[in-house]
């Protein structure tokens, strides 16, 4: 695996625990307890913020590596660090304002498209060579 992929990767579990840690502060900070998931609108935004950002990186790993190793890795490490980007704008913007999220939303989508023409490029043609 290309190193940058790796650091990629890495930053991604960065940013999904930063996540995590925000929930647990907000739960703190608003009295919000365990199990529950609503409460406060400021709690609320960091659960989500938190859920959303999980579930894009369900989509977003898998793209990354796929494009890695049927692309050029640095394309793949490219895009995957302007979906980071995208993602943390969209966290930092939502746990704002929920109406604040839009334009990250809309760079991470765009790096997860590129991951994925990408990817499915590089499959196609290593299916077509056989």
């Amino acid at each position: 695996m290309s190193p940058w992929i790796a650091l990629v990767t890495l930053l991604c579990v960065l940013l999904m625990s930063g996540c995590m840690f925000a929930v647990g502060l907000g739960r703190a900070r608003h009295g919000v307890h365990a199990p529950a998931t609503a409460g406060h609108p400021d709690f609320e935004r960091l659960y989500r913020v938190q859920m959303n950002t999980l579930e894009a990186s369900v989509m977003f790993l898998p793209a990354l590596w796929i494009a890695a190793s049927h692309g050029d890795a640095r394309w793949a490490a490219g895009f995957g660090a302007v979906w980071l980007v995208g993602r943390v704008l969209y966290a930092v913007g939502y746990a704002k304002d929920a109406k604040r999220r839009g334009a990250g939303f809309l760079i991470g989508l765009v790096a997860l498209a590129a991951l994925l023409v990408q990817g499915g490029w590089g499959v196609v043609a290593a299916l077509r060579a056989g």
